[in-house]
């Protein structure tokens, strides 16, 4: 009886933890300011959600193509507020496209400054393909 106990515990604190880690990779390819803000409502939503049912969220947004001006410093109509969440919001990181920004910046002339909470990835849809391999739920706003 002991043992089945024991068994059981294991396996509902194992179910448990399994579900209170969740992982979401957000894409942004457009340059339109209410799509930047849907994909921040949509990540503020969620930390919200999971703080609120004591789980713990791990939120990549990944910009490329022309949604990478979401993070370009003198462009982003939404620069605040990244910063803002960069600070406030554990586990949130902001990944941009290696490739689209060297070709934003050979176009320039210069390099393209990007905000501070931002970091390079070689490629964004790469990085979209690894985080789904790592079992990211994927959403595209």
């Amino acid at each position: 009886m002991k043992t089945l106990l024991t068994g059981l515990m294991t396996a509902c604190m194992t179910v448990s933890a399994w579900a209170a880690d969740h992982q979401i990779a957000f894409h942004v390819d457009q340059n339109d300011p209410q799509i930047m803000n849907m994909t921040l409502n949509n990540v503020q939503n969620a930390v919200n959600y999971y703080k609120e049912q004591g789980d713990t969220v791990t939120i990549e947004v990944v910009a490329y193509g022309p949604g990478l001006t979401m993070f370009v410093a003198d462009k982003s109509p939404v620069a605040d507020r990244i910063e803002r969440m960069s600070l406030d919001i554990d586990q949130l990181a902001f990944k941009a496209c290696g490739n689209t920004h060297k070709n934003m910046s050979k176009k320039a002339g210069k390099e393209v400054k990007l905000l501070d909470a931002a970091e390079i990835t070689p490629s964004g849809v790469i990085r979209l393909i690894e985080l789904q391999e790592q079992g990211y739920a994927y959403i595209r706003p």
